[in-house]
């Protein structure tokens, strides 16, 4: 008999699964894994260190770059962080806003999972569907803070400003005429929230649409059902969280166990599934985003009866307004200060987690009294579940490898920091 050996394969990191900047060594037994062993640190931005050298405040943007499809959420977590050392507590309103564009995040989330792990497994069309309807929802992030993507929207004390009255709206141009740009902006003659509104109501059809490509599809079965299957006594083992955890059946939700913001009075469900495969957590993303379009109802309808403010009115943390600061002496001082050196935190550490829509996104700050961190800790959701990579793919084919990192919904932004 000839004597076989194992071979080893790189995997990524420009396979156009391996998600950007993924390197895995493989060792096949001819198309089966043996072992995988995941490289990180080609997109390594040092985050962390970059924190200790600017004052709080400037930081914020550096968490909508970690896990670039959850962008607010991350900066939920920083804030809350900075908003507990300092002992504030946000207007009604901004948590309302906060936990409405929180949801908006879940679901442009997992539309970009649903899509790419679609394409990774060989459905094309769900890709397109799925962006169709995250094109409107970048256009909500886009109305309040300007950008498309790196909000910054989140603010100690509050958020940025309150919701818009008006959508920005299509113009006539050389590929779209008057009467085709007039039935674009049918959704757009209100304000934002009644664009959120209409966007609600559309949405669960829109779910529909999926669920018909994917969820009685043999071939997606075929490729999901059985495939990277983790226990649930396991799963708690290897520190897995978010769709990950309540795939295997383990029904935890920072939202309900842990509540933060305005969790503790909205009407949502957990999604749990039973077996702990690929199939079970692609279903658990398909129940959350149907109840994350319930929470942003609610939101919508609490924040149309309740105007208010949506910052703190003490301007050591927060900035005056434009109109004070360009009249009003006090007003300039403090928005120059605050933008140059802005404040200081009481020496302390805090540790604040939200569930981001991959799992549990923590924030560790440490305060030595000054104007910026001492140090600062991420616990990136998505690091722990490609930790078990190997775990999960030992005794599969290679081209199950791709569906299982397009199970686990890895963004390097978070895993490299």
């Amino acid at each position: 008999m000839a004597d076989i050996q194992n071979y080893t394969l790189n995997f990524g990191p420009q396979h156009p699964a391996a998600h950007g900047v993924l390197r895995l060594i493989l060792e096949l037994d001819g198309e089966v894994i043996e072992r995988a062993d995941p490289h990180i640190g080609l997109l390594h931005r040092a985050t962390e260190k970059l924190a200790e050298s600017k004052p709080y405040n400037q930081s914020i943007g550096y968490m909508d770059r970690l896990d670039y499809v959850s962008m607010m959420c991350n900066e939920h977590g920083y804030v809350m962080a900075i908003e507990k050392l300092l002992g504030v507590k946000p207007p009604i309103r901004a948590q309302y806003i906060r936990v409405m564009f929180d949801e908006i995040t879940r679901i442009l989330n997992h539309l970009l999972w649903l899509g790419a792990h679609g394409l990774d497994i060989g459905a094309m069309t769900v890709f397109l569907y799925c962006f169709r309807e995250r094109e409107d929802l970048m256009d909500c992030y886009e109305a309040v803070s300007g950008a498309r993507m790196h909000a910054t929207y989140y603010r100690p004390g509050g958020v940025y400003r309150d919701l818009p009255n008006q959508m920005p709206k299509y113009k006539p141009s050389r590929w779209h005429n008057k009467k085709e740009v007039n039935q674009m902006n049918t959704n757009r003659e209100g304000s934002l929230l009644d664009f959120i509104w209409d966007f609600t109501e559309r949405f669960p059809k829109r779910v529909d649409e999926y669920e018909n490509l994917l969820t009685d599809n043999r071939i997606w079965k075929q490729r999901t059902v059985g495939i990277g299957v983790v226990s649930k006594e396991r799963a708690l083992q290897l520190g897995f969280s978010g769709p990950m955890l309540r795939g295997s059946g383990v029904e935890w939700d920072l939202r309900k166990k842990q509540p933060y913001a305005v969790y503790d009075k909205l009407d949502f469900d957990i999604p749990v599934g039973k077996e702990g495969d690929s199939y079970d957590r692609y279903l658990v993303r398909i129940e959350e985003m149907r109840q994350s379009n319930h929470i942003i109802r609610q939101c919508v309808e609490w924040l149309r009866q309740n105007p208010g403010p949506v910052m703190l009115p003490d301007h050591k943390i927060t900035p005056p307004s434009r109109v004070a600061m360009k009249g009003d002496m006090e007003s300039l001082i403090h928005h120059f200060k605050l933008f140059s050196e802005g404040y200081c935190l009481p020496p302390g550490e805090v540790y604040v987690a939200v569930e981001q829509p991959k799992g549990e996104f923590g924030v560790y700050l440490v305060s030595d009294g000054g104007n910026k961190p001492y140090r600062l800790k991420i616990r990136a959701a998505g690091f722990a579940h490609l930790a078990a990579f190997d775990e999960m793919v030992r005794g599969h084919m290679i081209a199950d490898a791709v569906a299982i990192i397009g199970t686990q919904d890895i963004v390097f932004g978070e895993i490299d920091r």
